[in-house]
């Protein structure tokens, strides 16, 4: 059994998903949690909406309020995106930016201030995968996440001296609704990502557990599951394969797109 922590969390992106596993897992922990989503529905304490400075000063002053201070900050929320190089529009690139990676660094900007006066905090980032591995049809959402990964390992850098610890959370596909937030044109790149979180046999609580381990372990760089791990560890030990790998699925890809193409 995990030793209690009686940490106080702020986690957001908390109405389904991983946000949801996460609220769960830390309350279990003996963990105080702030649950926050865009939208007020059951289980959410905090309408945030991560694009917002403004939704974030709110946030900030409802955990001053709360608890006088935080210990973790879960930058949870996010959407999924993605497209081949000439068909994922220039305003598709602009939406997912605005959440995925401007969302995270909002939210570790609004808490950083209270975290140097506590001399202490930990900013948990959700990327993904795909901010280590870079499948085709997938380019904005790749180098979001690799943004995110990147934020947050300069962070780590630049916040120890503060006391403060960054980790960021890189799952490969797993059971979530994070495909109800799909948008863009490429709907063949549509269609294999959502067929890729179907046949998953990993869950939400699944990562969840992994990412409090990794926490505990003091891991920078959260690698939550079995999937994710051989992907890594397939580009650093082989690069010829993992590079024969991605153009053997950018092929797949294509030749999908003109089986479809009327």
């Amino acid at each position: 059994m995990s030793t209690p922590t009686h940490r106080r969390v702020l986690v957001t992106g908390a109405a389904s998903g991983l946000g949801a596993a996460l609220v769960i897992a830390f309350r279990e922990r003996g963990d105080e949690v702030l649950a926050t989503d865009r939208v007020a529905v059951d289980g959410i304490d905090l309408v945030l909406d991560i694009t917002s400075d403004s939704d974030w000063a709110a946030a900030v002053a409802a955990v001053e309020e709360r608890w006088g201070g935080l210990d973790v900050l879960v930058n949870n929320a996010g959407v999924a995106g993605g497209g081949r190089v000439d068909r994922c529009s220039m305003e598709e690139w602009q939406w997912i930016t605005d959440i995925n990676l401007f969302g995270v660094v909002r939210g570790t900007r609004a808490f950083v201030p209270m975290f140097k006066a506590q001399g202490a905090g930990h900013v948990v980032n959700v990327a993904s995968l795909a901010g280590l591995v870079h499948p085709a049809g997938m380019g904005s959402y790749n180098a979001v996440k690799a943004a995110v990964v990147a934020f947050t390992e300069t962070c780590g850098h630049e916040l120890a001296s503060s006391g403060i610890r960054a980790s960021a959370v890189c799952p490969s596909y797993f059971r979530t609704r994070l495909m109800d937030s799909m948008q863009g044109t490429d709907e063949v790149v549509g269609d294999l990502i959502a067929g890729l979180v179907e046949r998953s046999r990993v869950t939400a609580d699944d990562i969840a557990a992994a990412v409090l381990a990794g926490m505990d372990a003091g891991e920078d760089v959260i690698v939550p599951d079995e999937a994710a791990r051989q992907a890594f560890f397939l580009k650093w030990a082989d690069r010829p394969a993992y590079d024969a790998v991605m153009r053997e699925q950018a092929a797949k890809l294509e030749a999908a797109g003109v089986e479809r193409a009327p």
